[in-house]
């Protein structure tokens, strides 16, 4: 699915909202609320990160599917401790926290899934449904333990052996997400254009808040795309003739980051190591690229994270003991 094609789909459907008269919007949303009708509710949310979301009919697929979910788990949740969602209790917001904290749900998790439910409400108060706000003084306990002890980082032995037995596609995927530290949605979306071994340049077009960076390509990456370019770039032995005919075309076979899973799991098992997910690749190269540059920084840049705290947080850590021949000579 395209961003064009899901921009016009999303726009077409949030004027099924946008487009009623105050009053008809209002009706709707209230019998919607007052029945807990999971489409209707779900349909206006969406319209409303549309219409007045912070990035608007921009928003990513991912966000809007996620959100989409966060609501039906809220709905589920309503329905079954018989919410009224129009006039909310007191305690229902807290007591939706406190559900999912003790099925096991963790903080960030948690964080999420509140995020979502408050969108509903957001959406509610856009169609003059209800005043109500009842996330907005929530608290969510703070999960201390850090990102990096959390979800740690491939290790380089077991990446070696998930290369050792994975086909040239999961080959060329693991090099774009463990050295250039591409989100999985952004080496997805890269094509052949964006692509420079030559000058050892990524050039993500795609990425997190639609910001765009070039990110340097290590050796082995550049070596890599040269190899992978020669298989499956138009008029190589591998390109699909009649299928993939630009040099738009997108590098990669998958087309979604599901089914980039199912290929990867099928490696990282031929390989006996446990699949952790993509953003163990991305921790892999802001941790192994830390310890060299010894500089949050350029780190944070070559991730694209916003902040150098995202990157402190969770993705990279300099060791206990890094200082040691620095103070050698005191």
């Amino acid at each position: 699915m395209t961003l064009q094609s899901y921009t016009a789909d999303a726009l077409t459907q949030a004027r099924t909202w946008s487009g009623l008269h105050d009053d008809e919007l209002r009706r709707r949303a209230v019998k919607a609320a007052g029945e807990k009708n999971h489409e209707e509710l779900v349909s206006l949310t969406r319209a409303y990160l549309t219409h007045e979301g912070a990035s608007g009919l921009l928003t990513s697929l991912r966000t809007v599917e996620a959100y989409t979910l966060g609501v039906r788990q809220f709905l589920e949740y309503a329905s079954n401790q018989a919410v009224n969602l129009l006039r909310p209790g007191r305690r229902d917001a807290s007591g939706y926290v406190a559900f999912m904290l003790d099925a096991g749900r963790q903080p960030a998790g948690v964080q999420l899934k509140v995020a979502a439910a408050s969108c509903l409400y957001r959406a509610l108060r856009w169609a003059g449904a209800t005043d109500a706000d009842p996330f907005k003084d929530v608290r969510i306990p703070k999960d201390r333990t850090p990102g990096l002890v959390k979800r740690p980082p491939y290790t380089e032995d077991e990446l070696a052996d998930v290369l050792d037995h994975a086909d040239v596609h999961v080959k060329f995927l693991l090099f774009v997400t463990a050295h250039a530290g591409l989100r999985i949605s952004e080496a997805l979306a890269l094509t052949w254009d964006d692509l420079d071994e030559a000058a050892r340049r990524v050039h993500v077009r795609s990425g997190k808040g639609r910001k765009a960076r070039v990110v340097a390509m290590s050796t082995s990456l550049a070596r890599a795309t040269r190899h992978y370019r020669g298989l499956y770039a138009p008029g190589g032995p591998g390109h699909m003739d009649g299928k993939r005919t630009t040099a738009q075309d997108h590098v990669f076979r998958y087309a979604s980051p599901m089914t980039a899973r199912y290929h990867l799991e099928k490696a990282f098992r031929a390989a006996g190591v446990k699949f952790r997910g993509f953003h163990p690749g991305r921790k892999y190269a802001g941790t192994r690229l830390l310890q060299q540059v010894k500089d949050f920084g350029r780190v944070a840049a070559h991730l694209g994270h916003e902040s150098i705290d995202t990157t402190r947080r969770g993705y990279a850590q300099l060791a206990t003991d890094d200082l040691k021949d620095d103070l050698a000579g005191w």
